[in-house]
């Protein structure tokens, strides 16, 4: 019993400031707007100065790029600063081809909020959104 009640305890006693977000909830809400295409609630997560653009971009693969499912694989963390890599399986709408892509991504705790701030292609195909079509060419001729 005595045991429980220290790991109840040390469970409510995060390091984190009362009111401010978990990075797995900015993680989780950044990607299922991503996934059901509610575009404006992924782009509460990006820097404001980005915001613009990154709906644009988004908007426009809106009708072709379809997300079909996401997995966080892995979270490395600290009280400022986070390393997510994530796994997506996709396709466009136009080619029928399944991929599965797996992206880095750099978070920063920004006041009680995180915000994504980086990303790179760690595995497969590009998504058409993480790169643009000159920078996909040269991986594809890598072979990457």
């Amino acid at each position: 019993m005595r045991v429980a009640i220290v790991l109840l305890i040390a469970a409510g006693c995060g390091s984190h400031a009362k009111g401010a977000e978990l990075l797995l909830d900015s993680v989780r809400t950044y990607h299922e707007g991503l996934r059901w295409g509610r575009i404006p609630v992924a782009a509460s997560r990006i820097p404001p100065a980005e915001r613009a653009d990154f709906i644009a971009d988004w908007d426009s693969l809106a009708d072709d790029l379809k997300i079909t499912d996401y997995e966080v694989v892995s979270v490395a963390d600290t009280e400022r600063a986070a390393k997510v890599e994530v796994k997506y399986t996709w396709y466009l709408d136009s080619r029928q081809v399944v991929h599965d892509t797996r992206i880095a991504e750099e978070w920063e705790r920004t006041g009680d909020v995180w915000i994504k701030v980086a990303e790179h292609l760690v595995r497969g195909e590009p998504m058409p959104s993480e790169v643009s079509l000159d920078e996909a060419d040269s991986v594809d001729a890598r072979g990457d």
